[in-house]
């Protein structure tokens, strides 16, 4: 384990002196980081409360969000819970299978585009402290309203600002264990936010250490150290954000610096699957340097409240993001020009970095009374490559894309009917130059040049509140994307090909067609909805018999149903529950017929989420909840090329529990992962590398956490 650096010392003393002073500080009943009375969706680039938005929209509030990362520090495993059809968490640090309705989301920080989708190394995951986050605003169906990439839906996550008047410091601390000697988590923050007349700021700074983790059975964990693992890794965020206020205008700057890297302190055991034995760890170290996410995110702000009748915002942002993997002697990885035999040993890296700007102005009552029109040009500028760090040499070359995307937007409303529409035209350049490939795919030089999408995407829907807490929406909108295209330019296998030829460059439009019911009370609320999500020429990533990811552009479907409610007993009493179904289907080639099922690495089996909450004293809250997976089998017999498409999934159900109590001294928290102890096998393990020993990954079994938090 390495020693402590400079930041996690400094951080780790500055808790324990804020902890140790101050001791009978009175806590605010309402944290400087609350959220505001009326909660409204922000990702539509616009302020918008939610029963005016035709769409699925999901809000998930900080407090089901503290629960939830009590008891399992864990960004996918919230979204898994609170949004129905968001696929499991890998538990891991690599992300691969983890979708929304059967596609990739566009995972945004405040508006910071957070996805690489010209070369997804699914490492977006994990790219900020989980305790700066605020809220999580999901757009579920495809989206262009944030631009490119959101096939599946808008995940974006709302960090915290200082709320209250006056000057408080908070220390967080958290703890998790399954009482092994290798098995304790913790993480230590400290928080200060100001908020004055005019001028405000929230700072953040934190550490952590992740240990090993143990099955249901009592066996280790297996470690994947080469796509990336939580495991036996370290971590720090600094984070703060000023703003200065000027009458209707405002001005913040934010910055956030995170970084999640592993020990390497442990090493892949293969397990052994005809006896249903899964994988493992060792002691030891593996050759070369351990995975490791860092992430780097600044943003600019300006806003006018009231310019010419309507307000107007302004976004600057950059995004540096890079992304180590293990280091293996893969075929593909072999050179004999540098060493003779299948002796090499090489890692991945993936450098994306990214600038951009957005500029929105919305201006109710246009022309008539009712009448909302918002405009705006989005502008990014998007550079990544893949390198294989050991020997310096080019996987993937770098790729500069460049889009322009003006767009309009207009809404009105007449008294319970609310209609939205608008176009989005995506102009896109993306220039590559001459490079060659890995020997393993034959040194073929390819030349070098520019693919140009011109591409003009829609939305339109209603919403009808057609009775006293009742309504109905339908909607239709389109997001547009690109498949990997470094997957596709890595893995030129033919001679005499370039850029402006390759014909799988083309860009994905996806439109999602969707009708739904909402009823919301004082004594809870449900909603209902139906989606089509269909793509003429899609992406679906199949996996050779070399263990290679292929992209195949053929169309991709996805139907499905999903459900959720809430049902308060009583003031202090309430039981929520989520359901999800989809069915998605390819083909094995262009032209078949669609009788292809999606694999797990595009869409999630069945879910079914149920959960209790009780505060059973003013100051406490405890939950309860359960998740269930469905069987799934899909593509008996079937295989396209070298690539079996078969998979067999064992559903399984998971109990938690959190408690949290909040006295003078603080707030304290205490939960149960996996209350039950379960074992079993996560669902991308099981239907994926189900005959792979290094990598069936059983998941943690039951682990006790506890954490307090105190402002002062």
């Amino acid at each position: 384990m390495p020693p402590i650096k400079p930041l996690a010392f400094s951080v780790a003393a500055a808790c324990l002196t804020v902890a140790s002073s101050n001791g009978l500080a009175q806590q605010a009943d309402v944290s400087p980081e609350g959220l505001t009375a009326s909660v409204v969706v922000t990702a539509t680039r616009g302020a918008k409360a939610i029963d005016k938005i035709p769409g699925a929209i999901s809000v998930i509030g900080q407090q089901e969000l503290a629960a939830q990362y009590l008891i399992a520090d864990d960004p996918s495993q919230a979204l898994a819970t609170f949004i129905p059809g968001y696929a499991p968490s890998r538990q891991k640090m690599t992300s691969t299978g983890e979708s929304l309705r059967g596609r990739q989301p566009l995972i945004l920080l405040d508006g910071i585009p957070q996805s690489n989708p010209l070369r997804a190394g699914m490492r977006e995951g994990y790219f900020a402290d989980s305790f700066i986050i605020e809220r999580i605003e999901v757009i579920n169906g495809a989206s262009a309203v944030q631009g490119m990439g959101a096939t599946g839906g808008i995940i974006n996550y709302i960090t915290k600002a200082a709320r209250t008047k006056g000057t408080t410091h908070g220390v967080n601390l958290r703890a998790a264990t399954q009482f092994r000697t290798d098995n304790v988590d913790w993480k230590t923050g400290y928080s200060i936010a100001h908020k004055g007349d005019a001028f405000d700021f929230f700072g953040y700074a934190a550490v952590q250490r992740r240990a090993m983790g143990y099955d249901g059975t009592g066996r280790r964990l297996g470690i994947d150290t080469i796509q990336g693992d939580t495991l036996d890794t370290h971590g720090d965020d600094l984070f703060f954000k000023i703003g200065k206020s000027l009458g209707a205008q405002r001005l913040q700057l934010s910055l956030n610096r995170f970084k999640l890297e592993g020990d390497g302190d442990y090493m892949n055991d293969p397990g052994v699957v005809a006896a249903g034995i899964p994988t493992s760890s060792v002691a030891g170290t593996p050759v070369g340097a351990a995975p490791r996410n860092k992430v780097r995110s600044a943003s600019l702000d300006y806003r006018h409240a009231d310019l010419a009748g309507g307000s107007f915002s302004a976004q600057l942002f950059s995004h540096d993001f890079e992304s180590l993997y293990g280091a293996t002697k893969v075929a593909t990885f072999q050179d004999t020009r540098i060493a003779a035999g299948d002796a090499l040993w090489d890692q991945s890296q993936i450098i994306a970095d990214k600038f951009g700007a957005r500029m929105t102005y919305v201006r109710p009552n246009t022309v008539i009374a009712g009448l909302e029109a918002t405009v705006g040009l989005d502008f990014l500028r998007d550079q990544t490559r893949q390198r294989l760090a050991l020997t310096g040499r080019d996987w993937v070359p770098l790729l500069k894309f460049n889009s322009t995307a003006p767009f309009a937007q207009l809404e009105f409303e007449r008294g319970p009917l609310t209609i939205r529409g608008g176009l989005r035209h995506e102009m896109a350049t993306l220039r590559v130059d001459t490079y060659t490939t890995l020997a393993a795919y034959g040194s073929r030089l390819v030349q070098g040049g520019s693919a140009q999408f011109s591409e003009t995407v829609s939305n339109l829907g209603a919403i009808w509140r057609f009775a006293p807490r009742w309504s109905a929406f339908a909607a239709s909108s389109e997001g547009f994307g690109l498949p990997d295209a470094g997957l596709v330019l890595r893995g030129v296998t033919t001679g005499g090909q370039s850029i402006s030829n390759l014909i799988s460059l083309q860009p994905i439009v996806t439109r999602n067609k969707e009708i739904g019911i909402n009823w919301r009370g004082s004594d809870g609320q449900l909603s209902l909805s139906r989606y089509d999500s269909r793509s003429k020429l899609g992406s679906v990533i199949r996996i050779n018999s070399a263990g290679l990811g292929l992209v195949e552009r053929v169309p991709t479907t996805v139907k499905g149903w999903e459900m959720s409610a809430e049902w308060r007993l009583s003031k202090p009493l309430s039981i929520t529950g989520t359901y999800a179904q989809a069915d998605g289907n390819t083909a094995a080639s262009q032209g078949a017929p669609m009788d292809v099922s999606l694999g797990a690495r595009s869409q999630g089996p069945n879910k079914t989420v149920l959960a209790g909450n009780w505060k059973w004293m003013p100051a406490s809250h405890l939950r309860l909840q359960a998740t269930h997976l469905a069987d799934r089998d899909i593509n008996v017999g079937r295989q396209v090329g070298t690539s079996k498409l078969e998979e067999h999934f064992v559903g399984y159900t998971l109990v938690d529990a959190a408690a949290s109590y909040d006295t003078r001294h603080g707030k304290f928290g205490v939960s149960v992962e996996n209350l039950l102890d379960r074992q079993y096998l996560g669902y991308y393990s099981q239907a994926t590398a189900a005959t792979d020993p290094g990598n069936t990954y059983a998941g943690r079994g039951r682990t006790l956490a506890v954490n307090w938090t105190r402002l002062f």
